[in-house]
């Protein structure tokens, strides 16, 4: 699917208006319902697709962020065949008690897949605690960035962000 045809299917099916809260406490009147797109094998493949483009060429293993980057890490990882480490938002407090489950991540360069991102608050707390294990990071792949450019917040940690599309340029498409 061409770039352009997607991101006008994810505008008809994601795209919602109203009043929303997003993570990082803002209020918004859009809203990118991921749900809407990640549960859709043909758009998820697409999306995947997408990110196979932008992903480092010396990305050992994806790291998928809870909730929405887990199918869009999956099916990266199907068509990349890199393993995948699932990250959660606070480790577990039964089982193995981890915060980061799957492969081993220390010494190994990860790619951090995320589906929306605002200010960035959910990569940078994140990074810092696959950092913490041994994860090499420097790159973020996301499908939608709300904002112009690249967050701050991601810029202070290093991390290179490279989205599918800009929230303005996923509205010009339409």
């Amino acid at each position: 699917m061409e770039k352009n045809e997607l991101g006008k299917k994810i505008m008809e099916v994601a795209y919602i208006t109203g009043e929303f809260k997003l993570r990082s406490g803002q209020t918004s009147h859009e809203y990118f319902d991921k749900y809407r797109f990640e549960s859709q094998p043909t758009l998820l493949k697409a999306i995947a697709l997408e990110l196979k483009k932008r992903l480092p060429k010396d990305t050992e293993v994806l790291g998928a962020l809870e909730t929405g980057g887990i199918p869009l890490a999956t099916a990266l990882s199907l068509e990349t065949g890199l393993p995948v480490v699932f990250v959660r938002k606070q480790a577990k407090d039964y089982g193995t008690c981890k915060f980061a489950e799957g492969v081993d991540i220390k010494d190994k360069k990860l790619c951090v897949i995320e589906d929306v991102i605002t200010t960035g608050g959910q990569v940078v707390e994140s990074t810092k605690a696959l950092r913490n294990e041994g994860a090499i990071i420097d790159q973020v792949l996301c499908v939608i960035l709300r904002a112009d450019n690249t967050p701050k917040s991601l810029t202070d940690l290093d991390l290179k962000l490279d989205p599918v599309f800009k929230m303005q340029e996923l509205k010009s498409i339409n």
